[in-house]
């Protein structure tokens, strides 16, 4: 089992890279699938490495020395939910544009299938948390509104 920080890590790390990739597909301009897909791998790539990086300059000032192999190794290897999150919903993206639909309704599917997640991970963090079936249901609608505000922008954008 992985120590509660490290889920609680690759929980937030998931959420975050959902958010970001649906936010890349909505303001994104890209001409095929294949284009977008790469804009929010990329784009989440970046965000992974700067996360990392600021992790291992953060310990450096509030612990006083150089980070030592082993963090350096840990903080490298850790927050790939942050990419992994995204699979599905670019998946739904290239399967819903490889069935002859044109590239917005296979970008609206794909934000359709992000805002879905966000609300199934709303409710099970709200349920791992043992929260009141009122506080999951709360839980669930403000994760979900992250992914309802993307196709929101999408539609405004586009």
């Amino acid at each position: 089992m992985r120590p509660a920080h490290d889920v609680e890590e690759a929980t937030a790390a998931g959420l975050y890279g959902i958010i970001v990739s649906a936010a890349v597909m909505a303001a994104s301009h890209a001409p095929t699938a294949g284009a977008t897909v790469v804009t929010v791998v990329v784009t989440l790539t970046v965000y992974w490495a700067a996360e990392r990086y600021a992790r291992i300059l953060a310990e450096r000032i509030h612990a006083g020395h150089r980070p030592r192999w082993d963090t350096i190794r840990r903080q490298m290897t850790t927050g790939w939910e942050m990419i992994t999150a995204s699979l599905l919903p670019l998946g739904v993206l290239v399967v819903v544009w490889l069935t002859r639909r044109d590239l917005r309704t296979a970008v609206v599917s794909a934000l359709v299938c992000s805002t879905v997640l966000l609300c199934l991970a709303g409710w099970r963090i709200g349920r791992q948390g043992r929260l009141s079936t009122r506080e999951q249901l709360v839980c669930t609608v403000v994760a979900g509104l992250f992914g309802v505000a993307m196709i929101v922008l999408k539609a405004l954008l586009h």
